[in-house]
């Protein structure tokens, strides 16, 4: 891979990157119930970019969807179920993600503060 095609990769990547977080900075100024407003406190922006990649991407496709099981969250991100479910409770012991469940399916919320 010749140095300009790995500045074209590094550049598309922060451009995707940069879009995410326009959409999360939309999504958190649009909230008008307080305890939305809270949520978004528990995972900031400055959180998010201290995550690895693929724990920021099923903590943005978490924010995103709203509380999903992990095979929701695996179909947006087209990973494999129990690949996102790791993911998911690694967040859960970050204490960035909260766990829950309703009937036999286990859900997951980003955390309010």
């Amino acid at each position: 891979m010749s140095e300009n095609e790995l500045l074209e990769e590094i550049l598309k990547n922060l451009q995707a990157i940069n879009t995410k977080l326009d959409r999360i900075v939309g999504k958190k100024e649009s909230f008008s119930e307080p305890e939305k407003e809270d949520i978004t406190d528990s995972l900031d922006i400055m959180t998010l970019l201290s995550l690895p990649d693929h724990l920021r991407t099923t903590a943005t496709t978490l924010f995103e969807i709203g509380p999903a099981t992990a095979e929701e969250v695996s179909k947006v991100t087209f990973k494999e179920r129990a690949v996102e479910s790791n993911y998911l409770n690694q967040l859960v012991r970050m204490e960035h993600v909260e766990k829950y469940r309703e009937g036999r399916k286990i859900y997951f919320r980003i955390r309010e503060k």
